[in-house]
């Protein structure tokens, strides 16, 4: 009966750790696939494009422990719809293991349409990424 208990609190505990926040329309995560590990204290900058096609910073953050970030771009009376750039800072990730890679920083561009929650996350290792769209 222990077992049991012990199991079913972990899993409560793991759902509700890794659970998106209502409050935030955005998150994203990033997974080492050389490592098979999560990234932790990766910079991530959120652009929004404006109508004159330039960039303006939203905000920036950096991964937690399990490689994530869950609370961009608040929910708003208005709604967040445009277009938007999420900016990786994955070299300073790989100097810090002492390992060389190729690509300075990752930017994934992706276009936000109605209220529904957005997951962006990518997989990194020091010679190629890859991103798509998560829930």
């Amino acid at each position: 009966m222990k077992n049991i208990i012990y199991i079913l609190s972990f899993f409560l505990f793991t759902s509700i750790s890794f659970a998106q926040t209502k409050s935030y329309q955005l998150s994203s995560h990033i997974l080492d696939i050389s490592t098979g590990t999560a990234a932790p204290d990766v910079s991530i900058t959120l652009h929004k494009m404006n109508k004159d096609k330039s960039w303006t910073i939203v905000s920036t953050h950096k991964t937690d422990k399990n490689g994530r970030v869950t609370d961009f771009l608040p929910y708003a009376k208005m709604d967040n719809d445009g277009i938007y750039k999420l900016t990786f800072e994955t070299y300073p990730y790989f100097e810090k293991k002492k390992v060389d890679s190729f690509y300075p920083f990752v930017e994934v561009v992706f276009s936000i349409k109605g209220q529904e929650h957005f997951h962006v996350p990518i997989t990194i290792s020091p010679f190629g990424y890859s991103t798509y769209r998560g829930n």
